[in-house]
């Protein structure tokens, strides 16, 4: 890529491009009875609370280059959380502030309109059915940035701060920019796959499939986890205080969810 100089664009202006990274992950759980179930979503819900995701979030904006201009949470009745970040890439803040304290015209709420759609959310969503045995937590977060920087070297992080079973991931880069010379660029790093961004021991615990549409600019991969070792996923059950038929059919029926939840169809 020629315009690239010492990994650096030489643009005219203000980066323009819009980055968004939507990331899903599952955490399936085994819970025989609807109270283990009950209780299981409620330990969830403790783990996962708006104070622990927000803190998750704070990482995630010093990884990617960004300030921080806003945070609103809050924790739901009965289960569940949601968390927003309003964030800023810091150069642009500095240019800004330079150039506005030279004209005495510096008003922050400028800054929050013009980067309203540069943000961090996350949603979790605890679920179980009491005809199952089954409970499965979701944790949604969505990433969207403006300029230069990209939410994609967050990714190792962000598996890792979560139980990770099955794993979705959605990048896009809209918008274009321009260079010293005109010339108008519509993506300003490399990417093949959003597994390049992903850590190789990371990939190897899971089955990964990409749906790619390299001329919008769009990026999709799925991840199913490959070994189940059932104790990790009983709550309050010893594996071994099991027989070898019910705990055969117990990690059936975890896979079944899990690989239903991976291709999207209800398969079995």
């Amino acid at each position: 890529m020629g315009w690239i100089m010492d990994n650096k664009l030489k643009l005219n202006g203000f980066n323009n491009l819009t980055k968004s990274l939507s990331f899903n992950i599952y955490d399936v759980c085994y819970a025989k009875s609807e109270r283990e179930q009950r209780d299981y979503i409620a330990y969830i819900d403790e783990q996962y609370n708006s104070d622990r995701l927000t803190n998750i979030l704070y990482h995630v904006t010093e990884m990617i280059g960004a300030r921080v201009l806003n945070v609103s949470k809050q924790d739901y009745d009965p289960q569940g959380a949601s968390v927003t970040f309003l964030i800023a890439e810091e150069t642009f803040l500095r240019e800004y502030r330079e150039e506005n304290i030279e004209k005495n015209n510096f008003q922050g709420d400028t800054v929050v309109a013009h980067l309203d759609k540069s943000h961090v959310t996350v949603h979790t969503y605890p679920e179980y059915h009491p005809d199952t045995s089954i409970a499965t937590f979701r944790v949604d977060i969505d990433v969207a940035t403006c300029g230069e920087i990209t939410p994609l070297s967050t990714l190792d992080f962000l598996i890792g701060s979560f139980d990770s079973d099955i794993i979705t991931m959605d990048y896009r880069v809209r918008g274009f920019t321009r260079d010293v010379s005109g010339k108008k660029l519509f993506m300003d790093h490399k990417i093949t796959s959003i597994q390049d961004y992903i850590d190789d021991k990371t990939l190897k615990e899971y089955d990964a499939i990409d749906i790619n549409v390299y001329q919008s600019n769009l990026f999709h991969t799925k991840m199913l986890l490959k070994e189940i070792t059932l104790q990790n996923y009983l709550f309050n059950t010893d594996a071994y205080e099991l027989p070898p038929r019910t705990r055969l059919q117990i990690t059936e029926n975890l896979r079944r969810e899990m690989i239903e939840i991976f291709s999207g169809s209800n398969v079995y």
